[in-house]
C-alpha cells in the first residue's frame, strides 16, 4: 500500500487558514468528516484527546495528528499545508507547516504504525519538504507525494 492509495484528493488542503492547533485540527477534519460521514466534532475530540497525551507536532515543521476510531472500517488520511506556519506546540518549538492527518480503526495498530512510519520516513527528506512548502496547488502536492511514495 502507498500513501496515495489512501490519501484522497478531497482531503488535501493546500492553504490552511487557521492560526492555532484546535483551528488546524478542525480545518483538517472538515473534508474527512464530509467524506467519511463521521461527525466532525467526534473527529476533533479524538484528535484533541491524543494531543493531551503529547503533541503530534514532531518538529522540523511537521505535524502528524492521528487517532483511532472504533467504528471506522478503513483508514483515512488527510493533508494540510500552512504557508504561514502554526504554533502546534511542536517539540522543537518551531511553527508547523506540513500536516498529515491520520485516522485508523481501533483494531488496526499494525497498519497505523506502518503508515506513521512511512509518513515520518518521507518527511525526513528536506528536499521533499521544501517542494511541498512551495507547491502551488493540490495537484502539485499530490504529484510531489507520489514521487516519494513507496509501498509500506
Amino acid at each position: 500500500m502507498r500513501i496515495l492509495d489512501v490519501l484522497h484528493r478531497d482531503t488535501i488542503i493546500d492553504n490552511l487558514n487557521s492560526t492555532d492547533k484546535k483551528g488546524v485540527l478542525e480545518e483538517l477534519v472538515t473534508p474527512v468528516a464530509r467524506i467519511s460521514g463521521i461527525n466532525h466534532e467526534s473527529l476533533v475530540r479524538v484528535l484533541m484527546e491524543r494531543e493531551h497525551l503529547g503533541s503530534t507536532g514532531i518538529g522540523g515543521g511537521i505535524g502528524i495528528p492521528h487517532g483511532k476510531l472504533k467504528d471506522l472500517k478503513s483508514l483515512i488520511l488527510g493533508f494540510g499545508l500552512s504557508r504561514k506556519g502554526v504554533d502546534f506546540e511542536s517539540i522543537d518549538g518551531q511553527p508547523t507547516h506540513i500536516f498529515f492527518l491520520l485516522f485508523t480503526p481501533a483494531n488496526s495498530t499494525d497498519l497505523h504504525l506502518k503508515l506513521l512510519a512511512q509518513i515520518s520516513r518521507i518527511l525526513k527528506n528536506e528536499s521533499f519538504k521544501e517542494k511541498l512548502l512551495n507547491a502551488a496547488d493540490i495537484d502539485e502536492i499530490s504529484s510531489i507525494i507520489g514521487e516519494e511514495d513507496v509501498d509500506f
